[in-house]
């Protein structure tokens, strides 16, 4: 037990601080963001996995009544193997700080869920003011595209049921069609790809522990990785030069008003797609895909492998 513990802590801080650093410093995502977004979640999920099996294990090893339930009906080499009444005098402080994790993480992500839910609302309510329904006797306006009457350039993608892709006067008049439909298939590809459960998930955890290197960086490569993996839909779609067009087109009026990192990645966006570095291998990218995958089944292997061995 007091292995698996150990190995458990080891491998949950390795993922929660020195991995996300290096990954963070790694140039590759970008030119494959949808491969960096899924290797920043198998992260995510082995951390989370790791807690949640040291809990386990520590509560069964203070306390008799998890313990009974969970070696009750094993048999007796793998209740040796773990020896779940040896547990170290320190895992009582483990198991109270990972329960401790677990329930602020719970509570940081209902409270991310009720918000969402009550801004989608307020913008539905917002929206409808400045799109009221037509009168009487009129047709209803019907299918995802709403187009509301706004000087400036916009597009943006409304999730919830039914979801809304919104589009102001302003893009079509200074959108040429080429771009309008590149607009629009990068929104799609947020859509498509559920990227605002993504945002939101990343920061959640990162405002519930600012301090802990995975979450800060999950979140900020998070929200520059969707924007990138929109953008090659578009592109795809529509050709680089003319996504790149559209983005400077629909970004052109916000000026010094918008943030540096908003300018930033709004540069290195546009950069990307004039002059796109080279794609990774697809050997690279199933390995690292392969790799990214494995992972998260670390902490399950680390908790069975005393029963198992066992067994044998």
């Amino acid at each position: 037990m007091t292995s698996c513990l150990l190995l458990l802590c080891a491998l949950g801080l390795a993922v929660a601080v020195p991995v996300p650093r290096a990954l963070n410093r790694a140039t590759w995502p970008d030119r494959t963001p949808v491969l960096g977004l899924w290797v920043w979640q198998c992260l995510v999920a082995t951390a989370l996995l790791s807690c949640v099996t040291v809990l386990v294990l520590g509560t069964a090893a203070i306390f008799r009544t998890v313990r009974d339930h969970l070696f009750g009906s094993a048999p007796p080499g793998v209740v040796a193997a773990y020896q779940p009444t040896s547990a170290p005098a320190w895992a009582t402080a483990l198991v109270l700080l990972t329960a401790a994790g677990a329930a602020w993480t719970v509570a940081v992500l209902a409270g991310q869920v009720r918000a969402v839910r009550r801004a989608r609302a307020a913008a539905r309510v917002r929206l409808r003011e400045r799109a009221p329904e037509l009168p009487a006797g009129l047709p209803a306006g019907r299918g995802p595209l709403l187009v509301l009457e706004e000087e400036h350039p916009d597009a943006w993608w409304m999730p919830g049921d039914p979801s809304r892709l919104v589009v102001t006067t302003g893009a079509l008049r200074r959108l040429t069609d080429r771009q309008l439909d590149a607009v629009l298939a990068h929104e799609r590809g947020h859509a498509g790809a559920r990227h605002d459960w993504l945002l939101h998930l990343s920061a959640a955890l990162a405002a519930g522990f600012p301090k802990v290197p995975l979450f800060t960086h999950f979140c900020e490569q998070t929200h520059r990785l969707v924007e990138l993996a929109a953008d090659d839909t578009a592109a795809r779609q529509c050709g680089r030069v003319t996504t790149a067009l559209a983005l400077i087109e629909l970004n052109q009026h916000r000026g010094i008003r918008s943030r540096a990192s908003s300018r930033r990645l709004l540069d290195d966006r546009v950069n990307r797609l004039l002059t796109p570095p080279p794609t990774l291998e697809p050997r690279q990218r199933t390995r690292i895909a392969a790799a990214a995958a494995l992972a998260p089944l670390l902490p399950l292997l680390i908790t069975f492998a005393p029963g198992i061995d066992a067994l044998d």
